[in-house]
Protein backbone atom coordinates (compact mmCIF):
# COMPACT_ATOMS: atom_id res chain seq x y z
CA UNK A 1 0.00 0.00 0.00
CA UNK A 2 1.61 3.42 -0.90
CA UNK A 3 1.71 6.28 1.69
CA UNK A 4 0.62 8.65 -1.10
CA UNK A 5 -2.32 6.84 -2.06
CA UNK A 6 -3.43 6.72 1.62
CA UNK A 7 -2.77 10.29 2.29
CA UNK A 8 -4.26 11.96 -0.49
CA UNK A 9 -7.22 9.45 0.91
CA UNK A 10 -7.55 11.01 3.96
CA UNK A 11 -6.84 14.45 3.12
CA UNK A 12 -10.12 13.90 0.68
CA UNK A 13 -12.36 12.77 3.39
CA UNK A 14 -11.32 15.08 6.71
CA UNK A 15 -13.60 17.25 6.21
CA UNK A 16 -16.20 14.39 6.39
CA UNK A 17 -14.19 11.72 9.01
CA UNK A 18 -16.00 12.52 12.41
CA UNK A 19 -19.50 12.53 11.43
CA UNK A 20 -18.73 9.63 8.94
CA UNK A 21 -17.26 7.27 12.04
CA UNK A 22 -19.89 7.78 14.21
CA UNK A 23 -22.58 8.50 11.64
CA UNK A 24 -21.62 4.69 10.49
CA UNK A 25 -21.01 2.83 13.79
CA UNK A 26 -23.89 4.21 15.41
CA UNK A 27 -21.99 6.10 17.92
CA UNK A 28 -20.67 2.82 19.48
CA UNK A 29 -16.74 3.82 18.27
CA UNK A 30 -16.83 6.37 21.45
CA UNK A 31 -17.24 3.72 23.82
CA UNK A 32 -14.77 1.19 21.55
CA UNK A 33 -11.91 3.83 22.04
CA UNK A 34 -12.87 4.55 25.73
CA UNK A 35 -12.71 0.84 26.83
CA UNK A 36 -9.37 0.51 24.67
CA UNK A 37 -7.91 3.64 26.82
CA UNK A 38 -9.21 1.74 30.07
CA UNK A 39 -6.77 -1.11 29.05
CA UNK A 40 -3.86 1.18 30.32
CA UNK A 41 -5.81 2.78 33.45
CA UNK A 42 -3.19 0.24 35.79
CA UNK A 43 0.09 1.40 33.77
CA UNK A 44 -0.76 4.91 34.93
CA UNK A 45 1.31 5.87 31.76
CA UNK A 46 2.94 9.33 31.26
CA UNK A 47 3.94 9.62 27.87
CA UNK A 48 1.76 8.46 25.26
CA UNK A 49 2.35 8.13 21.75
CA UNK A 50 -1.00 7.84 19.07
CA UNK A 51 0.03 6.44 15.83
CA UNK A 52 -2.36 7.27 12.88
CA UNK A 53 -4.08 10.45 15.16
CA UNK A 54 -6.63 10.90 12.50
CA UNK A 55 -8.61 13.92 14.12
CA UNK A 56 -7.06 13.20 17.38
CA UNK A 57 -10.01 11.44 19.14
CA UNK A 58 -8.11 8.43 20.24
CA UNK A 59 -5.43 11.38 21.67
CA UNK A 60 -8.40 12.68 23.12
CA UNK A 61 -9.50 9.46 24.70
CA UNK A 62 -6.21 9.07 26.16
CA UNK A 63 -6.42 12.28 28.66
CA UNK A 64 -8.42 10.20 30.62
CA UNK A 65 -5.08 8.60 31.82
CA UNK A 66 -4.13 11.61 32.92
CA UNK A 67 -0.45 12.00 31.26
CA UNK A 68 2.21 13.95 31.03
CA UNK A 69 2.39 13.92 27.53
CA UNK A 70 0.12 13.43 24.36
CA UNK A 71 1.70 12.98 21.08
CA UNK A 72 -0.81 12.06 18.05
CA UNK A 73 1.24 11.62 14.45
CA UNK A 74 0.00 11.42 10.96
CA UNK A 75 0.77 11.01 7.63
CA UNK A 76 -2.16 13.54 6.37
CA UNK A 77 -1.95 16.95 7.05
CA UNK A 78 -5.75 17.62 6.64
CA UNK A 79 -6.48 15.20 9.31
CA UNK A 80 -4.39 16.53 11.80
CA UNK A 81 -5.74 20.37 10.48
CA UNK A 82 -9.16 18.74 11.98
CA UNK A 83 -7.62 17.63 14.83
CA UNK A 84 -6.16 21.09 16.01
CA UNK A 85 -9.15 22.95 15.46
CA UNK A 86 -10.97 20.17 17.66
CA UNK A 87 -8.66 20.64 20.23
CA UNK A 88 -8.46 24.33 20.27
CA UNK A 89 -12.11 24.23 20.65
CA UNK A 90 -12.03 21.95 23.50
CA UNK A 91 -9.12 23.99 24.93
CA UNK A 92 -6.86 20.75 24.99
CA UNK A 93 -4.45 22.23 22.89
CA UNK A 94 -1.85 22.72 25.44
CA UNK A 95 -2.33 18.87 26.45
CA UNK A 96 -2.26 16.64 23.26
CA UNK A 97 0.55 17.72 20.12
CA UNK A 98 -0.30 16.51 16.83
CA UNK A 99 2.85 16.50 14.33
CA UNK A 100 3.23 15.05 10.81
CA UNK A 101 4.68 11.70 10.83
CA UNK A 102 4.78 7.90 9.46
CA UNK A 103 4.75 4.86 11.48
CA UNK A 104 7.47 2.72 9.97
CA UNK A 105 9.92 6.23 10.81
CA UNK A 106 8.92 7.48 13.92
CA UNK A 107 10.64 10.61 14.90
CA UNK A 108 11.31 9.66 18.25
CA UNK A 109 13.75 8.36 20.77
CA UNK A 110 13.94 4.94 21.90
CA UNK A 111 12.37 4.23 24.71
CA UNK A 112 10.15 7.15 25.35
CA UNK A 113 6.99 6.47 25.71
CA UNK A 114 4.88 4.43 28.28
CA UNK A 115 2.12 3.51 26.23
CA UNK A 116 2.63 3.48 22.36
CA UNK A 117 -1.79 3.58 20.60
CA UNK A 118 -3.06 3.36 17.25
CA UNK A 119 -7.05 3.31 16.82
CA UNK A 120 -8.36 2.21 13.52
CA UNK A 121 -4.90 2.92 11.61
CA UNK A 122 -2.70 0.05 11.94
CA UNK A 123 -4.29 -1.49 8.57
CA UNK A 124 -3.12 1.41 6.91
CA UNK A 125 0.26 0.94 7.34
CA UNK A 126 2.71 0.47 4.53
CA UNK A 127 4.27 -1.84 6.18
CA UNK A 128 2.56 -3.49 9.56
CA UNK A 129 5.39 -5.51 10.75
CA UNK A 130 7.77 -1.65 10.22
CA UNK A 131 5.28 0.01 11.70
CA UNK A 132 4.61 -1.89 14.74
CA UNK A 133 7.95 -2.44 15.42
CA UNK A 134 8.79 1.47 15.50
CA UNK A 135 6.15 1.97 17.83
CA UNK A 136 7.88 -1.01 20.14
CA UNK A 137 11.28 0.82 19.52
CA UNK A 138 9.79 3.83 20.79
CA UNK A 139 8.47 2.40 23.85
CA UNK A 140 10.18 2.24 27.37
CA UNK A 141 11.02 -1.06 28.85
CA UNK A 142 7.61 -2.93 29.99
CA UNK A 143 5.60 0.14 28.23
CA UNK A 144 2.69 -1.26 26.40
CA UNK A 145 1.08 -1.32 23.33
CA UNK A 146 -2.72 -1.04 22.60
CA UNK A 147 -4.28 -1.59 19.46
CA UNK A 148 -7.80 -0.88 18.65
CA UNK A 149 -8.80 -2.29 15.21
CA UNK A 150 -11.90 -3.64 12.88
CA UNK A 151 -12.44 -7.13 12.86
CA UNK A 152 -14.73 -10.02 11.50
CA UNK A 153 -17.19 -11.39 12.96
CA UNK A 154 -17.22 -14.89 13.32
CA UNK A 155 -20.68 -15.69 14.48
CA UNK A 156 -23.78 -17.43 12.00
CA UNK A 157 -26.12 -14.74 11.19
CA UNK A 158 -24.64 -11.70 12.61
CA UNK A 159 -21.30 -12.40 10.55
CA UNK A 160 -24.18 -12.28 7.40
CA UNK A 161 -25.66 -9.79 8.63
CA UNK A 162 -22.54 -7.53 9.26
CA UNK A 163 -20.79 -8.54 5.77
CA UNK A 164 -24.29 -7.28 3.82
CA UNK A 165 -23.91 -4.15 5.83
CA UNK A 166 -20.34 -3.61 5.40
CA UNK A 167 -19.71 -4.56 1.42
CA UNK A 168 -22.78 -2.64 0.47
CA UNK A 169 -24.71 -0.31 2.61
CA UNK A 170 -21.18 1.44 4.56
CA UNK A 171 -19.82 1.83 0.90
CA UNK A 172 -22.61 3.76 -0.30
CA UNK A 173 -23.05 5.82 2.77
CA UNK A 174 -19.76 6.93 2.72
CA UNK A 175 -19.97 7.62 -0.60
CA UNK A 176 -22.84 10.08 -0.24
CA UNK A 177 -21.78 11.44 2.61
CA UNK A 178 -18.20 12.29 1.94
CA UNK A 179 -18.55 12.62 -1.79
CA UNK A 180 -15.54 9.99 -2.33
CA UNK A 181 -15.96 7.05 -4.76
CA UNK A 182 -12.71 5.49 -3.43
CA UNK A 183 -12.63 5.92 0.50
CA UNK A 184 -15.62 3.81 1.76
CA UNK A 185 -14.38 0.81 -0.77
CA UNK A 186 -11.05 1.17 1.10
CA UNK A 187 -12.14 0.56 4.22
CA UNK A 188 -13.68 -2.88 3.68
CA UNK A 189 -10.68 -4.18 1.35
CA UNK A 190 -8.79 -3.13 4.52
CA UNK A 191 -10.47 -4.98 6.85
CA UNK A 192 -10.67 -8.50 5.23
CA UNK A 193 -7.25 -7.99 4.23
CA UNK A 194 -5.97 -7.28 7.52
CA UNK A 195 -5.04 -9.88 9.84
CA UNK A 196 -6.92 -10.17 13.31
CA UNK A 197 -7.80 -12.49 16.42
CA UNK A 198 -4.76 -15.27 16.71
CA UNK A 199 -3.46 -13.92 13.84
CA UNK A 200 -2.56 -9.94 14.90
CA UNK A 201 -1.26 -11.53 18.09
CA UNK A 202 1.24 -13.69 16.11
CA UNK A 203 2.52 -10.65 14.58
CA UNK A 204 3.16 -8.51 17.98
CA UNK A 205 4.97 -12.07 19.56
CA UNK A 206 6.70 -12.14 15.92
CA UNK A 207 8.09 -8.71 16.89
CA UNK A 208 8.47 -9.12 20.16
CA UNK A 209 5.73 -7.86 22.16
CA UNK A 210 5.03 -10.57 25.29
CA UNK A 211 1.63 -10.75 26.97
CA UNK A 212 -0.16 -10.55 24.34
CA UNK A 213 -3.59 -10.65 24.62
CA UNK A 214 -6.85 -9.93 23.04
CA UNK A 215 -10.74 -8.88 23.50
CA UNK A 216 -13.57 -8.85 21.47
CA UNK A 217 -15.71 -5.72 21.25
CA UNK A 218 -19.85 -5.59 19.86
CA UNK A 219 -20.43 -8.95 18.77
CA UNK A 220 -16.78 -9.49 16.93
CA UNK A 221 -16.72 -5.79 15.48
CA UNK A 222 -13.69 -4.45 16.54
CA UNK A 223 -10.81 -5.99 18.78
CA UNK A 224 -7.82 -4.98 21.13
CA UNK A 225 -5.33 -5.90 21.19
CA UNK A 226 -2.64 -5.25 23.98
CA UNK A 227 0.88 -6.03 24.57
CA UNK A 228 4.31 -5.31 26.41
CA UNK A 229 7.68 -4.07 25.62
Amino acid sequence: MQKQYVRRLFDSIAYRYDLLNHLLSGGVDFYWRRTAIETLASRKPKRILDVATGTADFAIAALRLNPEEVVGVDISEAMLEFGRRKLAAKKLSDKIRLEIGEAENLKFPDNHFDAAIVAFGARNFENLEGGLGEMRRVLKTHGTIVVLEFSRPRKFLFKQIYFFYFLNILPLIGRIVSKDKEAYRYLPDTVIQFPDGEEFLDVLRQIGFSSVRRRSLTFGIATIYCGEK
